[in-house]
């Protein structure tokens, strides 16, 4: 990402090992992650020739990005100008990347010692019964959007819904994404009724 600093952010950034800017609009100091909690952890801070630019490096704990990327340079110039759409198609692949990373990271930290109530996320994990009455619920409220006309913001809003609790179905049984993905490109050159016809058996565990 890229932020303004003064002279103060340098030094709290230095002082405090997280990464800190300065807010031009506001006119005060911000922490990356001070509202979100995605904080950049700084191992190192470097100057250019000039010393007039400053980069921070450091392990981000979430996405760097407001819009839930890993980066915020995720629209390359070249592609934009060949795909004017091109970027949108990008940050929307970005952000369910960073979505399954999240939940990537939930599920490591179950093996860890727990305290407190485990967010949801982690509940859905633990319990499988849970998680399918979820997936079955929320589907069930994207299809009720349509059948009552409930709008275009309802329709995302569940939508989205859908997609997380498949992302962490996704999870559980230890399936990236990209999987998905795959099959579905593989289904652009054929039916959908021969695609079918086509499928492996499944296939039962005793």
């Amino acid at each position: 990402m890229q932020g303004f600093a003064n002279k103060e952010a340098v030094l709290k950034t230095a002082s405090e090992r997280r990464a800190t800017f300065y807010s031009r609009s506001r006119s005060q100091l911000w922490t990356k992650g001070e509202t979100s909690n995605n904080f950049i952890n700084i191992h190192d801070i470097s100057l250019d020739c000039d010393r007039d630019s400053i980069i921070y490096l450091g392990k981000p704990v979430g996405p760097a990005c407001h819009t839930g990327t890993a980066t915020c340079f995720y629209t390359s110039l070249d592609d934009l100008i060949d795909d004017p759409q091109g970027g949108k198609h990008k940050l929307a692949l970005s952000t369910l990347y960073s979505l399954e990373n999240i939940i990537s990271q939930r599920k490591a930290e179950l093996a860890s010692f727990q305290t407190g109530k485990p967010s949801w996320t982690k509940r859905l994990l633990l319990d499988n019964k849970l998680l399918c009455s979820k997936i079955r619920e929320e589907a069930d409220e994207l299809c009720r959007t349509m059948e009552e006309n409930e709008g275009r913001s309802r329709t995302a809003s569940e939508a989205a819904d859908v997609v997380y609790h498949i992302l962490v179905s996704l999870a559980v049984q230890e399936v990236k994404f990209e999987e998905v993905l795959e099959h579905l490109r593989e289904r652009f050159s054929q039916s959908g009724i021969e695609e079918k016809k086509n499928r492996a058996p499944k296939v039962t565990k005793d």
